[in-house]
């Protein structure tokens, strides 16, 4: 038995007026939904678009800084580069100032030194060493280091270059060799420092540089 769709007893059928009412809504309802549809890919391309456009300055801030980083490492560079040209040449300014007045200094101690040299340079088994200064006889050996500025960790590598001077140079070995510190700054602890590990301390001032050990200092044979 085949049933058809037609109003129930009581039911009334839409009227023209209604069906177009709700055509309307409808219509309105699916404009509005495509104006929200719209909107949301307006949205979203601009959100994409400002990512993209985070992302250009997020790598143009990463290029900059490592512009920045590069020209950084540049300055500290010729900086460094600087300051060891300018420590190398006033410290060869203040060896040249000691090793004027080293002789008769050291004769003042009682140690007749004849001869002087500058930088001697050995390498033995890789390993390298320099001594600003060499004063010599027949039979004793005076090493001195020359800094501008001496502090503790200077006393102790030179200390430590004293006990190993015959492993570079081998002409030193079985000779008397004593150790001096000269230097045109430095706190007076630190030369007192030195002094009490048996080293002659020069200080150079002005023109000239003078030995600032007690009169009775015995200095240390290494």
């Amino acid at each position: 038995m085949t049933s058809t769709n037609v109003p129930g007893a009581g039911e009334t059928a839409p009227t023209f007026e209604e069906i177009r009412v709700i055509l309307e809504r409808v219509a309105l309802r699916q404009e509005e939904i495509a104006r929200e549809a719209k909107e949301t890919d307006r949205r979203m391309k601009e959100t994409d678009r400002r990512m993209k456009e985070t992302d250009r300055q997020m790598k143009e801030t990463d290029r900059r800084m490592k512009e920045t980083d590069r020209q950084t490492k540049e300055t500290d560079r010729r900086l460094k580069k600087a300051e060891d040209l300018f420590t190398t040449q006033w410290g060869r300014l203040v060896e040249s100032l000691v090793e004027g007045d080293l002789v008769p200094l050291l004769r003042q101690r009682d140690i007749d030194v004849t001869e002087t040299a500058q930088r001697l340079n050995a390498v033995r088994n890789g390993s390298h060493c320099e001594l600003d200064i060499v004063a010599r006889n027949g039979a004793e050996i005076v090493v001195v280091e020359v800094k501008t500025t001496l502090r503790p960790r200077d006393v102790k590598r030179f200390l430590d270059k004293l006990r190993r001077l015959a492993d570079w140079f081998p002409w030193s070995e079985g000779r008397p060799v004593y150790g001096a510190l000269a230097y045109l700054r430095t706190d007076a602890s630190v030369a007192k420092h030195a002094e009490r590990q048996g080293l002659f301390v020069i200080r150079a001032t002005g023109n000239s540089a003078s030995v600032l050990n007690a009169s009775d200092f015995e200095p240390r044979v290494f």
